[in-house]
Order: C-alpha cells, then sequence, then structure tokens
C-alpha cells in the first residue's frame, strides 16, 4: 500500500494524517517528543493539540524520524516555520530520492526572510525544491479532521508533483486543487494570518461588520502585492490560498492569530496572550518577517505594518486604527 508520513503531530498535521487514513492509506506521523508519540498510540487521539478525535488504526505516531521516512513516497512537513531548517537537515538522510515533498506550513523564516520553498532549496537543493509542493488553503484542523467539506490547493513549478499530491491528498471531502504558483500559494498562507491578528484586534476594539469587511479587502491587497513583488501571480490571491483563507481566518472563531489580535485588541501583552493561547500562532513571527521582506522589497503593507508594531513595539491597537485611516487619500488600485 502507498506510504505517507507526516512530519508534525500539532493540530493541522494530525488533521491532515486523520484525513489521508480515511482515504485509505497507512500514515507515519511523526512527533520530536517521544511520549508524545507514546500518548498518541495509547490514548489513539492527540489529546495535546486535537482533543476529541479518533485517530484511525491506520496511523502510526513515532518519535524516531528515520523509522518514520523509510520507505514513505510522500513527506508532509507540518512543523512551526521556525523548525523547517533544522527538521529538513535532520531529515535528509533518510529521504528517497523518489520520495514527493509536500510542505503544509504556512509561514516565513524569520531570519532569512525565506518562504519555505526557499528554505528547502537551501537545504535539500534546488533540483529538489522544484519538484516540491505547497499545501494551503482555508482549512481550520479540526473541521479537516470532523470530515466536513473542505478545499485546498496544492502547488508546485512541477506539473506532475502537484498532481501526485492531488490524488494523494483528495478524499471525497477534501477537495483538492492544483496550481503551478507555489509563491502566491506561500504568500498567501502566511501573510493572512498577519492580517487575521488586525481583524482579531478590530474585534477586540468592538468594531463591526463594516471594519472587517474593509480590512479582507484591503489585506487580500497586501497579500497580492507582496507575492508579486516575489514572482507570484496576482491571481493566485484571488483563490483558496488567498482570498478562501483569508476569509476563513479572520472570521472563525478557531482561527490562532484571529485570538492573538482578540487579545491585542483588549489591551493584553502578547506575552500573556500566546501563554493563554497554547499553540504556535504563526502570524506572529510571520508579521515580523513580513515587515522586513516588505522592507526590503519596497512594497507598502500598511496594515502588516501596524501589526508589526503592535506585537513589537507596544502599539496600542487603538492607535493603530487611527494610522491607517489618517492615511493620505487615493484612488483604489489595488
Amino acid at each position: 500500500m502507498r506510504s505517507t508520513t507526516v512530519l508534525g503531530a500539532g493540530a493541522w498535521g494530525t488533521a491532515l494524517s486523520v484525513s489521508l487514513a480515511h482515504g485509505g492509506q497507512p500514515v507515519r506521523l511523526w512527533t520530536w517528543q517521544a511520549e508524545h508519540a507514546h500518548a498518541l498510540q495509547q490514548d489513539r487521539e492527540n489529546r495535546q493539540f486535537l482533543p476529541g478525535i479518533p485517530l484511525p488504526e491506520s496511523v502510526e505516531a513515532t518519535a524516531d524520524l528515520a523509522a518514520a521516512v523509510r520507505g514513505a513516497e510522500v513527506v508532509t512537513l507540518v512543523v512551526p516555520s521556525t523548525a523547517m531548517r533544522e527538521t529538513l537537515r535532520r531529515l535528509q538522510p533518510y529521504l528517497s530520492p523518489e520520495a514527493l515533498i509536500v510542505s503544509a506550513t504556512k509561514g516565513l523564516e524569520e531570519q532569512s526572510l525565506l518562504l519555505m520553498n526557499e528554505v528547502l532549496g537551501e537545504v535539500l537543493g534546488e533540483e529538489r525544491a522544484a519538484r516540491s509542493v505547497a499545501l494551503s488553503g482555508p482549512s481550520f484542523a479540526k473541521e479537516v479532521a470532523q470530515g466536513q467539506p473542505t478545499n485546498v490547493v496544492v502547488a508546485s513549478r512541477s506539473a506532475a508533483a502537484a498532481l501526485a499530491a492531488q490524488q494523494r491528498f483528495a478524499t471525497p471531502r477534501l477537495r483538492v486543487y492544483t496550481s503551478d504558483d507555489p509563491i502566491g500559494v506561500e504568500i498567501g498562507g502566511a501573510l493572512k494570518n498577519v492580517i487575521a491578528i488586525a481583524a482579531g484586534a478590530c474585534d477586540g476594539l468592538g468594531f463591526g461588520n463594516n471594519t472587517r469587511a474593509a480590512l479582507i479587502t484591503r489585506g487580500l491587497a497586501e497579500l497580492t502585492r507582496l507575492a508579486v513583488a516575489k514572482g507570484g501571480h496576482a491571481e493566485t490571491l484571488a483563490g483558496l490560498a488567498g482570498l478562501g483563507d483569508l476569509i476563513l481566518t479572520c472570521t472563525g472563531d478557531l482561527s490562532r492569530n484571529r485570538a492573538v489580535g482578540l487579545g491585542i485588541g483588549r489591551g493584553q501583552r502578547l506575552a500573556e496572550v500566546l501563554e493563554a493561547l497554547g499553540h504556535v500562532a504563526e502570524g506572529v513571527g510571520t508579521a515580523k518577517a513580513a515587515h522586513a521582506l516588505a522592507t526590503r522589497l519596497g512594497v507598502d503593507l500598511p496594515l502588516t505594518r501596524e501589526v508589526y508594531l503592535a506585537l513589537y513595539e507596544d502599539k496600542r491597537a487603538e492607535d493603530a486604527v487611527r494610522d491607517v485611516l489618517a492615511r493620505p487619500l487615493r484612488a483604489e488600485r489595488g
């Protein structure tokens, strides 16, 4: 039978493992913590990150990276962006030359400002990066694991790789589209988390539907601007990895990044918000990286800039809103 390895046993990695298993595939789910792997095997549930979702018997949890990857046809990385480079380094000696690499991580590397595919290229080589795949789209982990109808996109510079990933991940409840624009898909998946923090802050301040609609629309313009500056296609951001994921993350109660924004809007400090959250919120690190990347590329991202200032320079959410609204008036051209 076809084998798939999922590296990263957080909520999203677990949800993808459950979805793949329900699609009839044996899955090895790797976690870096031996005690976590033992708990997953014993409880048949990820009580720490995705409680209430049974792990199918065809999902095998392990903390042994070599064993997890050995013989895998598809290796899916669902680790935090901060751990991507080190995970790739550790993975390299065990990786089959033919294995398809799929990244479901949404973020930028903070130090280098690189997309995950670019990090992969630095560690595993450009040839390997060219046939790797980015998976993204509006997909809360809990709902995917529950089998609720969901659409995502898989993007690669290799049409064959994108098609292979599409066939591997598609199930009767998970519809998978292909794309030839991994840059656009990765930028959309990363930056929407930053805009979701802004949306949560506006909700925390008590603003209503008008504000949220404007923020999502102008947030989409920022996603598109940065993607195009990086070499992506504007139309990609009108799809699942851009607008679709942006709407979900800015409005859904399951959004960790929106939850961060809610706390900031209510006057909490970032440290206490993150401590209460108990999960990784990729938008926090991405806000810093995206702000630096936009500065380097000369791209104007006013919402991203204000999120960065609120998170890292203690700017009050009220002042951030005021400064966005006080910008010079101009025509709407994206």
